[in-house]
């Protein structure tokens, strides 16, 4: 629906009050579903959507414990980019990245997609030839990336601290593609669109089990709004994979983690696009309501709790000060944490269980957000073919067991200084 810049005022002057819901606050079927997918975040609504546009399913529903975009969908840095070096990974995420691209169009919605460009820093001559064969990897995948040298990187953040720091700027590798998207918007867009084709989006309804067959088959899934039946089930919950599969008696190759982030107090516009420090953990972007928004490595233990500890507090500021002394005079105005399902290997699973009738979309590591599109329809692909998109064959669970390990460690989880 689109409205005009008369009906937005008309609108504003009565507090909103107007507005009718954006997607349906579905029950359950009693007569079940082709597929239920379990996870109301970016990946399991955008899984939905695919299924319905692209593949004709309308017999669908997505059940989120909570409310929709209630879990990592809300609790990430909002960056998008497709700067892999790996072939296992960058068609993919060069996939995802053209998504994005048309993403708006696709769901008549705002969200706020941003491709102001990421720029990840290098710090030594090793560093730059890695940067280098990064750079022409994603050029033979159709992807954009330009090497800078130090000049090239002041002439855009001249604010960095070029001279006196430890790990003096040498230059950096740039995606002007790449950006920002507003995650809280991607959510309700892709819920938007798929409700509009006939899904169902089932909220407060939590797993708690999965129904079975003789033969052992998964036939559908018990929540706390009673069992719901269905031909195929789909995991798209993120750091709770682990947990979720547990259900069933099964055991994934993945690590659930806290992954913190924050926002500072709103500042005039000073940093242009997304910036990384080469010689650290640090990641750093402007929202569009002028909060420096950053964050950096995962907390060192295993957790499930939406909460990280002080020392990454402290290793995060660190290194943000190391690069840009300036941010130390802006006020973290909150701090969150997202629970990361980290694989063995730094790279997804979007497979097959070994039961059948379960599937599974997990191991996202760093990668979740600017994943969302491609993860939904190469998910949705894999759901209704029961063969794997051609962007993600090699995201099968069995690698691990095979050693046909995509070892790219989410591209920054690692600094490459030798």
């Amino acid at each position: 629906m689109r409205y005009s810049i008369f009906s937005l005022a008309r609108q504003a002057l009565h507090r909103h009050r107007g507005w009718g819901p954006a997607w349906r606050d579905a029950e359950p079927a009693e007569a079940g579903y082709d597929v239920v997918i379990v996870g109301g975040g970016g990946h399991g609504l955008a899984t939905a959507y695919y299924l319905a546009r692209v593949h004709g399913l309308t017999r669908v529903a997505v059940i989120e414990k909570g409310w929709i975009g209630g879990g990592n969908a809300g609790r990430n840095t909002t960056i998008i980019r497709s700067n892999y070096g790996l072939p296992g990974n960058e068609p993919f995420y060069e996939f995802s990245m053209k998504l994005w691209e048309g993403l708006e169009r696709e769901l008549n919605y705002n969200a706020m997609v941003s491709q102001r460009g990421v720029l990840n820093l290098y710090h030594s001559d090793p560093q730059r030839d890695a940067y280098a064969r990064r750079g022409n990897a994603m050029r033979l995948h159709g992807a954009d990336a330009e090497l800078l040298d130090r000049d090239g990187v002041r002439a855009m953040v001249p604010f960095l601290d070029f001279e006196n720091a430890r790990f003096p700027v040498q230059g950096g590798l740039l995606q002007r593609r790449g950006g920002t998207a507003r995650h809280d918007a991607v959510v309700w867009g892709y819920a938007r669109a798929a409700s509009a084709l006939g899904v169902d989006i089932i909220q407060n309804c939590e797993l708690t089990g999965f129904l079975t067959d003789a033969s052992g088959a998964v036939t559908g899934v018990e929540t706390t709004r009673g069992p719901i039946r269905a031909g195929k089930v789909g995991l798209a919950v993120a750091g709770n994979s682990s947990r979720a599969v547990a259900l069933a008696g099964l055991t994934l190759p993945i690590e659930s983690h806290v992954l913190q982030a924050f926002v500072s107090e709103g500042l005039k516009p000073v940093i242009p696009g997304v910036v990384t420090f080469g010689a650290g953990h640090f990641y750093i972007s402007q929202s569009d309501k002028g909060g420096l928004v950053f964050g950096g490595d995962i907390d060192g233990y295993n957790s499930y709790a939406q909460r990280g500890n002080l020392p990454v507090v402290e290793d995060v500021c660190e290194g943000g000060m190391a690069v840009m002394p300036m941010i130390g005079r802006a006020r973290i105005l909150r701090s969150w944490g997202g629970i990361a399902d980290m694989s063995m290997d730094g790279s997804p699973i979007i497979d097959a269980s070994p039961l059948p009738g379960l599937w599974l979309n997990a191991g996202w590591c760093y990668g979740g957000f600017k994943a969302t599109p491609a993860s939904g329809y190469c998910f949705a692909h894999l759901l209704a073919t029961e063969t794997p998109h051609e962007t993600a064959t090699a995201f099968r669970l069995d690698r691990f067991r095979t050693g046909r390990l995509i070892d790219e460690k989410g591209v920054g989880a690692q600094p490459n200084l030798h």
